[in-house]
């Protein structure tokens, strides 16, 4: 595959993602504490960090997070948590090519870091006055539910997933 075929593959899988995640984490969130879970946003980011590597999945969760926002089902904790997630999820299979790997590159990227730097910004912004342990769990169990079954899906799925992956490389 070409250059240009390539990078319009990567464009439309990314615009897909958003999409599925956007309307995903509208269908299916919950709140814990201050914030807003949605496991999917957390599966997509998972299946974006390893099918399309760590900078198409820092922006697939950078254009979620912007969308949920802008149609008032997210809020600006979204942005550091999952930013931060999809790109290490990314970063870590794109380094060790194994499915657990983008898994927890996901759960400590959203779960532990995401969760720590959204205290600041929920101080800034929100006006929320919080210990980080009430950050930590709650994006750590929203990350962790997400991230599982992104796992179980790519576990089912990954034969398909590699023939697809094969064959657009030898086109």
């Amino acid at each position: 595959m070409n250059y240009q075929h390539q990078h319009i593959y990567r464009l439309t899988l990314t615009a897909i993602l958003v999409a599925l995640a956007t309307c995903g984490a509208s269908l299916f969130s919950f709140p814990i504490g201050v914030a807003k879970v949605a496991p999917v946003q957390h599966f997509i980011n998972v299946l974006s960090g390893i099918l399309l590597g760590p900078e198409w999945a820092l922006l697939q969760a950078c254009l979620t997070s912007l969308l949920r926002n802008l149609l008032g089902t997210g809020t600006i904790l979204a942005f550091p948590g999952s930013m931060i997630g999809a790109f290490l999820s990314g970063w870590f299979y794109q380094h060790t090519k194994k499915l657990w790997a983008g898994v927890s590159g996901e759960i400590v990227g959203t779960g532990i870091i995401g969760a720590i730097i959204a205290r600041p910004v929920a101080a800034l912004f929100m006006g929320t006055k919080g210990a980080i342990w009430i950050f930590v769990p709650s994006f750590f169990l929203s990350t962790l539910v997400g991230s599982l079954v992104a796992y179980l899906f790519l576990k089912a799925a990954w034969p398909l997933i590699n023939r697809c992956l094969i064959k657009q490389q030898e086109d």
